[in-house]
């Protein structure tokens, strides 16, 4: 069941009769940008709550000495924006709209992502000594990051050009 307010931005029903037409698209477009701002933030909720049950079970799992969690978001997260960039895209197969997009891609690849947190671990790791790892970690994120990202956009190709 829709709101009020859906159904009122998608009509463009005024819902404030006695404002005058440039009153009321002005409070449509306040509407709107406020109902994108809600969109992003819910999913950024959810990817970072998935962030850290992540980083929380790749701790747990592999243990501190190297922070998998991190990595592994990294990954998922590449490969999610990338499959859903171009499935979701003008030619593909999922009919997506500006709230929609802004949700999983803003919102929820931006919440579970983290290149601040890959930041700070690479400079604990050289600030310790353990120059190896730090390039390593790094060297691993930036290409499996762009080889996730590259997955993503190649099976939602191959998606979007069969038939039915």
């Amino acid at each position: 069941m829709k709101t009020e307010l859906q159904q009122s931005v998608k009509r463009k029903i005024p819902l404030a009769p006695h404002l005058k037409p440039d009153e009321q698209a002005r409070s449509r477009k306040v509407r709107e940008t406020a109902l994108l701002y809600l969109c992003v933030s819910i999913g950024s909720v959810i990817g970072s709550v998935l962030r850290a049950l992540a980083s929380l079970a790749a701790l747990a799992w592999f243990g501190p000495a190297f922070p998998w969690g991190t990595l592994l978001v990294n990954i998922v997260g590449s490969f999610v924006i990338g499959f859903y960039a171009t499935f979701a895209g003008p030619n593909g197969r999922l009919f997506s709209g500006t709230y929609q997009r802004q949700f999983v891609m803003t919102g929820i690849c931006g919440g579970f992502t983290t290149f601040s947190a890959f930041s700070l671990e690479a400079f604990q790791l050289m600030q310790r000594s353990e120059l190896v790892l730090a390039g390593l970690y790094i060297g691993a994120s930036v290409v499996t990051w762009l080889a996730a990202v590259w997955c993503g956009h190649a099976l939602a190709s191959r998606l979007n050009r069969l038939g039915g």
